[in-house]
Order: C-alpha cells, then structure tokens, then sequence
C-alpha cells in the first residue's frame, strides 16, 4: 500500500485494559463519545504519531474494530474500501470498484462511514453501491446497487452510514429510509424513490423501536422492522442539505441545517415543537456534542462566516462563541472535548458553559479537515480529504 508522506511507525500499541472499539459512524455510543481515558499531557509539537496512511480522496471516517480500521477513499476513478492495521497502518485488504470522484464544493471522494457489525463490514458508496465483506479476510459476502430499485441519490450522493439493527442493514436513502436482509442483501423495505437527506439514521428510543430518517425535507420516524411511518415533521434546506444527525436528549431531537436555524422537537405521540430559532445554531456538515444540557457545536455555513459555541439544549440560550476554531468537528473523550479544526488543529477543551476553555492545542494534520476523527483503544484517528490518514497516541499514562 502506498501511504502518505511515507509509513510510520515510531511504536506498536499495547491495548489498555479499559479500551473500546469505535465500530461505526459516531463511536460506540452513537453520539460521538466515548468513556475511555486520554492523556492531554503533550508536548508543543503535539501527541505521538504512531503511523500515517493514504486511503484516497474522500471525508469517510474511521471505524475501529478488534485491531483493525475501516475506511473508504477514491483514486483514479475508483472507490476503495481499505483494512489497516490498527496497530501499524499497514494494509490488511482493500476492495476497489469504479466510482466517480465528483467534486463539488469539495474535494469528492466517498463520505458514508464503514459499519462493523459481528465480524462483517457494511459500505455504502455515494452513488449506491451497498458492500458486505468478511471483516478479517475481506472477502465479499454480498453486494446491492440501490438503483436498481429506481432509489436515486441526492446531489451530493449518499452519505449516511449503514445502521444495523437485528437482521436488516439500514440506510438513509430513497424518501424515508432502505432496509436489507443483513446475511444476503435482498431488499426487506423501501420508502419511495425520492432523494435522501445526508444523515446517519438514529435510534430515538431506549427500545430500538423507533429510527430517525432525517431525510431531504423532513425528519421521519418509522418502524425499523417493517419501515412504516409513526410519524414525520417537515424541515427543509437549501438545496435538500439535511446534513448532520439530530441530537437527541430523552425524549427531545434537536434538528439543525445551515440556512435553516434550528428547531428542538418533544416527541410523546407526535413531535411538538419546544422552540425554533434560525440563529441559534446552524449546522453544517458535523454533529455537536450534547454533554448534560449543553450542546457544543460548530455554527453557520462551511467557507463563510462560521464559529464554535456552546448552547442551552433545552432553551436555545447561547452561552458563548468563538471564532477559534472557525469551523471543524468534535468528539468527546473521557468527559472532555477533542476538537479537530478544518486545517488540522487539534484542541483538546473542558466543556463549560461559562466560557471556551483549551486544555491543549497542537497542528497534527495538513489540508482540508471535515471529518470526524475516531477514539479507539487509546488512539486517535484522524484524516483530511485528500486520504491522509494519522493515528495518535492520547494513551492515558499509568
């Protein structure tokens, strides 16, 4: 395998005992955090790099599991699902297939996440190519193309990453969410061919009975065995740019886009709307974080006027916004926030709501930073969307 700028790896990593995996778009938990512990203890040039890796062009995250990563990018016209080491970087399998760059606005590339579930690997492709692979060998279990049931995808193509749930793959695509049979592909349920929103689908209840499709107008909730619709309420965006997950606190789901504002929704039969504000929060192309009542977040429209602010969950009060960071994605750690700036800065803060509040800072990556970087078993993952891939060590010191 090719990598960026040369292999690297300057030691092998030793598992703590209190590790996680991060097996899917927004880690173990589905809200971008994680329990595990961290070391903020760095030196100015920043954590350790362990390796670094070229994937391709593309902002797919990362997805970690029993000592492998998962992720997609493009090259010369071609998508490539890549295994690495987690250990080392180096190539464990790949499988390539064509698939068209198209950059619009960005660089293109693949931006779904892999899924791994139970020893298998689930893609989804920006123009439907849906992949099930042996998550050791590689080897492919099965293969869909979402167009052969008309199912289009929007301008953008497909982003959302697979869900799994029991025996069903499930995806954000059509009008309100695809079902497949997990062991062989076939279509279980579909929901018109409508392009879709650009969001991971969600689970909104403790039971798993309820899926949130944040789709190109409106946010539906179905049932995620059979895709029947319980309820939906219409949200709609320049250009159908339904693109970060909704936030959900009990019984509450925060929706947000970046020319729309937001709207918090209760949900008991039906959703009812607690507040609307079109300049409280305007998400772009990254989830916030919700830690108690506060969500941490970036605001406003990639490549204009944007910023990092910390708002009320249940009000909508603003409690404070920074222009540094200017634009980026988070996740948290150990109750602490991990921030990755969109030029490759990462921050490290205490999430308060009485002011920004840095713990460490340092350049770890060049170029264009969208993507969410992953957590797992001490390290952390991050990329730009040229396909350069690091790995660091934030491992926390006996």
């Amino acid at each position: 395998m090719k990598h960026c700028l040369g292999f690297v790896a300057l030691l092998l990593l030793t598992l703590p005992a209190q590790a996680e995996d991060w097996p899917h778009w927004r880690g173990p938990n589905n809200n971008g955090t994680s329990p595990e512990k961290l070391n903020l203890q760095w030196p100015e040039s920043g954590p350790k790099t362990l390796w670094t890796a070229c994937v391709g062009t593309g902002m797919s995250s990362i997805s970690v599991s029993q000592g492998r990563v998962y992720t997609m990018g493009n090259t010369n016209g071609q998508d490539t699902v890549w295994c690495l080491n987690a250990m080392s970087g180096r190539e464990v399998w790949k499988h390539s297939y064509p698939a068209k760059l198209d950059p619009q606005y960005y660089d293109g590339g693949p931006t779904s996440t892999p899924t791994v579930f139970e020893g298998q690997v689930f893609t989804l492709s920006k123009w439907g190519d849906v992949f099930c692979f042996d998550a050791e060998k590689g080897s492919l279990i099965w293969s869909e193309k979402l167009w052969n049931y008309g199912i289009r995808s929007n301008r953008w193509g497909f982003a959302g990453s697979p869900v799994v749930h029991r025996d069903l793959v499930i995806l954000n695509a059509g009008t309100s969410g695809v079902a497949l049979e997990r062991a062989t592909g076939r279509m279980v349920w579909f929901n018109g061919t409508n392009v879709a929103g650009y969001a991971t689908p969600q689970f909104f209840d403790g039971h798993h009975q309820e899926l949130l499709i944040f789709g190109a107008k409106k946010l539906y909730a179905v049932d995620p065995k059979t895709g029947q619709e319980r309820w939906r309420f219409p949200f709609e965006t320049g250009y159908d740019v339904n693109n970060t997950d909704p936030i959900i606190q009990g019984n509450r789901v925060l929706l947000s886009s970046y020319n729309h504002g937001c709207t918090l929704l209760e949900v008991r039969e039906k959703p009812e709307v607690v507040y609307e504000d079109k300049r409280a929060l305007r998400s772009h192309l990254a989830p916030g974080i919700a830690m108690g009542d506060y969500l941490y977040s970036f605001h406003g429209e990639a490549n204009t006027t944007t910023d990092f602010r910390c708002l009320r969950f249940s009000t909508g009060e603003v409690k404070w916004a920074v222009k540094d960071p200017k634009n980026g994605s988070l996740i948290s750690v150990s109750g602490k926030l991990l921030i990755m700036s969109e030029k490759g800065e990462l921050i490290a803060a205490e999430p308060t709501p009485d002011s920004f509040n840095p713990l460490a800072r340092a350049q770890v990556i060049d170029g264009l930073c969208w993507t969410p970087p992953s957590f797992a078993n001490g390290c952390l993952f991050v990329r730009n969307s040229k396909g350069k891939v690091v790995c660091l060590d934030l491992r926390s010191k006996p």
